[in-house]
């Protein structure tokens, strides 16, 4: 039987979450191991909304500088509705925000980790408690083991670290959404807005990466029950131009000619507030952080920035409680456990009324998204005024120092 090795911590998933969580306790002084399921860094996916509070985060992980040289600012968010003709307009932030290419951010991140510190071809099994030290034992299935101090799933919404424990079943919206990229090698021309049309049921938005390229959206009702969904590119281009017929020769033209290698279509995925609320998110010395945590919809472009939050939070809570153990006179393998387990604890405290709020928010929008009830959508839309008034509200939030 081969050797049990044995790391300090491991960072189950090699994402954006993964990444900022393993650069965050980097900094901090503190090693840990993230361990990957594909052969390479993940850079596939197109872009991703940045707001002032994820910034703030990228800002103390010490990459903010590197990234924003990459994406323009977006000044405003214009929501038109197509049906009606009537428009929106708003602050996209207090501060800052920008769309940045998922594969900039990733390597951003990646770049700055000591050699050695991601481990590709990782794939995880399961997941167990040692029976002495009831530390986290993984299964890898290439049939080597892993045992360690601490284990925090990043792993998404696929999380094997989140149904270790026992988290319920991520919530399906009965709604869909394509995402890509175009690119137009003489300038798009556009405003730095992110501009969003409704018409019907679906939704259409667009938001300038930089001068040439356009990141773009489409979020539409469908019934995944019975369905598939076409996994072929060129088929999903096509589902795309049919949803959006009916709208500006623009938005045809700009799906037509999109980068085909980019586009990605997905079923929208969320925990609600209540199981946000009530969650237990840590179990001795394991835990989980950003989409295994708390997946959201993409309607308030906060799953990225709440993910780099997540780091943060993390990595200082660890590092006050790893200091604690350290000076103490006896530093068994019991003490650290039990001190690491009080460090997720501060963790999860921390972060859970910030999470309920943003997923509160995602599910209110989400409903609204995906109900055919014009009193329904009358109902939570009233309720979205009343208890997010402020468009700007959740970017105000700062996630602290490291």
């Amino acid at each position: 039987m081969d050797a049990i090795e044995e790391v300090e911590i491991v960072i189950v998933g090699g994402g954006i979450c993964g990444l900022a969580t393993a650069l965050a306790l980097h900094r901090k002084g503190i090693r840990s191991v993230v361990l990957e399921r594909s052969e390479t860094l993940r850079e596939t996916g197109s872009g991703i909304a940045i707001l002032t509070n994820g910034w703030r985060a990228l800002d103390e992980l010490g990459v903010g500088s590197k990234i924003r040289p990459t994406a323009l600012p977006v000044q405003r968010v214009c929501d038109i509705d197509l049906d009606s003709g009537k428009q929106r307009q708003a602050p996209a932030s207090v501060g800052e925000a920008r769309c940045v290419k998922r594969s900039d951010l990733i390597n951003a991140m990646a770049d700055e980790l000591p050699l050695g510190a991601i481990r590709f071809g990782c794939d995880i099994i399961s997941v167990n408690l040692d029976s002495k030290t009831s530390f986290p034992v993984l299964q890898l299935s290439n049939g080597s083991s892993i045992k360690a101090k601490a284990l925090i799933g990043c792993d998404g919404s696929n999380s094997i670290v989140a149904d270790f424990l026992e988290l319920k079943p991520k919530r399906i919206f009965a709604l869909c959404a394509v995402r890509g990229f175009t690119n137009y090698p003489n300038g798009h021309g556009f405003a730095p807005d992110l501009t969003r049309m409704i018409k019907g049921e679906v939704l259409c938005g667009r938001v300038p990466v930089d001068e040439n390229l356009v990141f773009w959206f489409i979020v539409q009702k469908f019934n995944y029950q019975g369905s598939k969904f076409p996994k072929d590119a060129e088929l999903i281009r096509q589902f795309s131009l049919d949803s959006i017929r009916n709208f500006p020769t623009e938005r045809l033209e700009m799906v037509k000619n999109c980068d085909v290698a980019s586009l990605s279509l997905t079923q929208l995925r969320y925990r609600t507030p209540w199981e946000i609320l009530l969650g237990k998110f840590r179990t001795g010395t394991v835990t989980v952080a950003g989409d295994a945590m708390h997946i959201m919809g993409p309607f308030i472009g906060q799953g990225g920035s709440a993910a780099l939050e997540d780091a943060i939070v993390i990595a200082r809570c660890l590092s006050w409680k790893m200091l604690e153990a350290d000076q103490l006179e006896d530093s068994s393998k019991q003490i650290m456990s039990g001190k690491i387990g009080e460090a997720f604890e501060m963790y999860v405290k921390e972060r859970r009324m910030r999470l309920v709020w943003l997923s509160a928010h995602t599910y209110l929008f989400g409903s609204l998204l995906e109900t055919t009830s014009g009193l329904v959508k009358v109902m939570i839309g009233v309720t979205i005024l009343v208890l997010f008034h402020n468009p700007t509200y959740h970017t105000r939030y700062d996630c602290g120092r490291l």
